[in-house]
């Protein structure tokens, strides 16, 4: 065991379905890049206003069997953020995918996420760099889009009309005078 208190790590974890799993408890930078970028796009535009961006390490009571920490969160209604975390469902939810997350982020989570009144959900992908758009339909989440940010050499092989075709900037959906851009998301990514 390492005694140096700088490489001691907390032990995080989440309850998936009535399971104590352990979360990574270091995130690769991008992943931890991604998170801030999003942070502060929406920290940014929420600042005055009603509803409250929350930042990566938050704890999130969804019922009795379901407690998670997802990387970026929006809760609309103040009566539902404690000192100890937020209980009950937010507006939006961000999970950035890491390898150790995914399935689990891709299938129960989301399935969760959507039976427990989330409005909107994103995957973001830090290694492809694209992001999931799910929305409820009230039941369950329905793919709205899918955006990617393309490198150069991939843009090099498209032609005029196929990069004019790229969609770079979007919406989300409860907040319609936010404009989001894939390079504000991936900024400062490899």
């Amino acid at each position: 065991m390492n005694d140096n208190l700088a490489y001691q790590e907390e032990r995080r974890e989440e309850i998936i379905g009535g399971k104590v799993v352990m979360m990574s408890p270091r995130p690769s930078f991008n992943h931890n890049q991604v998170s801030y970028n999003i942070s502060r796009l929406f920290g940014n535009y929420l600042y005055g206003k009603k509803c409250t961006p929350i930042a990566n390490g938050m704890d999130l009571y969804l019922d009795e069997d379901n407690q998670f920490v997802p990387d970026f969160m929006v809760v609309c209604d103040p009566d539902k953020i404690k000192n100890d975390g937020v209980h009950g469902a937010p507006d939006l939810v961000v999970e950035v995918l890491s390898p150790s997350t995914a399935r689990n982020d891709r299938t129960y989570k989301k399935e969760t996420y959507a039976k427990c009144g989330v409005r909107e959900y994103w995957l973001v992908s830090p290694e492809e760099k694209s992001l999931e758009i799910y929305r409820t339909n009230g039941t369950e989440f329905v793919l709205h889009d899918i955006y990617a940010l393309y490198p150069d050499w991939q843009l090099a092989k498209m032609s005029k009309e196929e990069r004019a075709a790229l969609v770079t900037h979007f919406q989300c959906s409860l907040f319609d005078d936010l404009d989001i851009s894939l390079e504000d998301i991936f900024y400062r990514t490899f």
